[in-house]
This record gives structure tokens, C-alpha cells and sequence, in this order.
């Protein structure tokens, strides 16, 4: 078996795991309002370090963006604006429904956009048939993602049955602010519009990619998508940073920065951990694709399964399913295993793949 695909998927399963837990730091936080905490994460986790790593591991990041056409910079800003409003709002899902139920639903609906769409638009699924073995290949990485989408719909109904069978007193205990109508809504738009990350990088990766290896001194294929992503992570830097300037002036909240009250060296510590977690899945999902070969649009569905595996486990650590029956425990396991599954099935599917 090549080992190449499987280097890939392993890619793709450690950023799963970091997007899982980028919010735990948050937890620590004390005394300060949702948008400052969130605005210290957007500055540290889209701007800061991408642009610091982008120029470290990338020596010609600059000129690659030079040469980059302007409709393509265009495109992938604004899809980042697309993921922007999506993930502004995934730190309100997981808010109301917790880190287990929030991701799983959220990551739901964002794998389903995010893998289906680009090749759909793309044309990529014709392209991959007209080649020798693509159709043995095309129809396993296609079951693969399907079950994948069974996974998560069995797990949502886990989270449905934990949200009946649960007192108002639990959630609470488990939640603080459990809310499921409304997170119910907030993950909807949430995981929708999310799904602009995987518009986004697939754009950078047809025109910015390439040119990596078209100026001296060339980026090395392991991180030949950093200077796409900054363009992506750019725009959503910019939705983000509005809307918490906004709440922080309606709020009058912008005296968290310097609130002696609080502990402000540990908040500004686990905030930018908290966005430093959160862009090293990125990371690992770009190296992903460096590996994964021919049949990248897989590669999204397995990372949003891995992102909803390890959070139901952080959920289980956490108590959000503390006290729930047998009959939910176990639709919690099967839709875990069955997201198992699915890895493996993607991972024979690009083994399978043609040159």
C-alpha cells in the first residue's frame, strides 16, 4: 500500500483532533466578555501566526501572492469572509449546545457542503471516471463520504436524545447556557457558511499552489498552501474583527483589555492559545492535501469526521453526557464507530486511486 494517502489521512486526523479542542483554553478565561476573548483569538490565530509560519516555511510567500491574480486573491477573501461569518458564529453553537453536540452538528453540515460542492462545481468527478480504475476508485471515496454523512446524522440524533431525556438543570450543570432551539439555528447557518474554508483553499489550491513551485527559492510541497490560506484566513480575520469591535463599543466592553480586575496575562495567554490550536488544524489539513493526491475533495469529509470524534470524546470528559440513558450512549457509540468507518473507507478509496 502506497504510503503516501495514508501520511494524508493521518494529516487530516491530527487536525481534526486540534479543531476539537481549540476551544478548551476559552474555558479558563475568566471575567471577560465573549467578543474580547474571541478578538484575542482572531488576531493570534488569523493573522499573526499564519503570517509568521507563512514566511518562515514559505521563503517565496511574497512573490507567489505578487503573482497571484487579483480575481483569484478576490475569490479567496471572500469565501474566508464566507467561513468568517460561519465560525464567528461556531463559538456561539458550541455556547448553547456544548463542545460534543455543538461540533458534531456544526461539522455535520460542513462536511456535507464542503466535500460535495467544489468537485460538483469543478467537474472534477467526470475527469477522475475517464481514467483507468477512477470509477472503483471514485464509487469507494463516494460510499466513504456517505457514510461519513450516516455518522454524523447518527450522532445529531444522539444529541437529540441527550436534549430530551436531560432536566433543564443538567444541561445547565453540563452548559452553562444550554439553549437547543437556538443553538439548533446557529449551527445550521454555522456549519453552512463554514464550509467557505473548503471553497476557499480548494480556489488557492488550483491558481496559488502551484505558483509555490514557480519561484526561486520554491516552498516545499509539505507547505505549499500557507500563502494561500492567509489570503483565505484574511478574510475571515475581517468579518470577525468588525463584529467583535462592534459588540465590544454596544457592550462597552473594550475595557477588558486592560481590566486589572481580572487576570489579564493568563486571558491574553489562553486566547491565542486558543487560536493557535485552531489554525494548526489548517495547518495539518493543508499538509493533508500535499499527501492525499488525485482525490482531495475526500480529505474534507475526514477531517470534519475526526473534528467530530475527538470533541464527542472532549464532550464525554467534560459531563455533557453525564446522565443520559443506555439507548443514547449507544447511539453515541454507533455513530462514533460508524465515522471510524468512514476513515477507512476513504483511505482505501485514495488507495485506490490511478496515477
Amino acid at each position: 500500500m502506497e504510503i503516501t494517502p495514508l501520511v494524508g489521512i493521518l494529516m487530516y486526523v491530527i487536525g481534526g483532533a486540534t479543531g476539537a479542542s481549540f476551544y478548551l483554553p476559552f474555558k479558563k478565561v475568566k471575567d471577560w466578555a465573549w467578543e474580547s476573548y474571541w478578538l484575542v483569538y482572531c488576531v493570534a490565530g488569523l493573522v499573526v501566526v499564519p503570517w509568521a509560519l507563512a514566511l518562515a516555511m514559505s521563503p517565496n510567500v511574497l512573490s507567489v501572492l505578487g503573482a497571484t491574480p487579483a480575481k483569484t486573491l478576490l475569490l479567496c477573501y471572500l469565501f474566508g469572509a464566507m467561513w468568517g461569518a460561519g465560525g464567528l458564529t461556531w463559538g456561539l453553537m458550541i455556547r448553547y449546545l456544548g463542545v460534543g453536540l455543538g461540533i458534531a452538528i456544526g461539522c455535520g453540515l460542513c462536511a456535507a457542503v464542503g466535500t460535495l460542492v467544489p468537485p460538483l462545481v469543478l467537474g472534477d468527478f467526470g475527469q477522475m471516471v475517464a481514467k483507468p480504475g477512477g470509477m472503483a476508485a471514485l464509487i469507494a471515496l463516494l460510499v466513504g463520504v456517505v457514510v461519513s454523512l450516516g455518522g454524523i446524522v447518527v450522532t445529531g440524533a444522539a444529541g437529540m436524545s441527550k436534549e430530551r431525556e436531560m432536566s433543564e438543570a443538567a444541561k445547565k450543570a453540563a452548559v452553562a447556557e444550554f439553549n437547543f432551539p437556538k443553538g439548533i439555528a446557529i449551527a445550521i447557518f454555522s456549519g453552512v457558511m463554514s464550509a467557505g474554508m473548503a471553497f476557499g483553499i480548494r480556489t488557492a489550491g488550483e491558481v496559488i499552489v502551484p505558483l509555490t513551485q514557480k519561484t526561486q527559492p520554491v516552498t516545499s510541497l509539505l507547505w505549499q498552501g500557507l500563502p494561500g490560506l492567509v489570503v483565505v484566513l484574511l478574510g475571515g480575520f475581517t468579518v470577525n474583527v468588525v463584529w467583535c469591535v462592534m459588540l465590544n463599543v454596544r457592550n462597552r466592553t473594550a475595557g477588558d483589555y486592560s481590566k486589572a480586575s481580572t487576570p489579564l496575562v493568563a486571558n491574553y495567554v489562553l486566547s491565542a492559545l486558543a487560536g493557535i490550536c485552531w489554525y494548526s488544524q489548517m495547518v495539518f489539513y493543508t499538509m493533508g492535501d500535499s499527501k492525499i493526491g488525485a482525490f482531495k475533495f475526500s480529505g474534507w469529509s475526514v477531517f470534519m469526521s475526526s473534528q467530530i470524534i475527538f470533541s464527542t470524546l472532549w464532550g464525554m470528559a467534560l459531563l455533557e453526557w453525564k446522565g443520559t440513558s443506555p439507548r443514547t450512549q449507544k447511539l453515541l457509540a454507533a455513530g462514533l464507530a460508524v465515522l471510524v468507518l468512514s476513515l477507512v473507507i476513504i483511505g482505501y478509496g485514495n488507495y485506490l486511486k490511478p496515477e
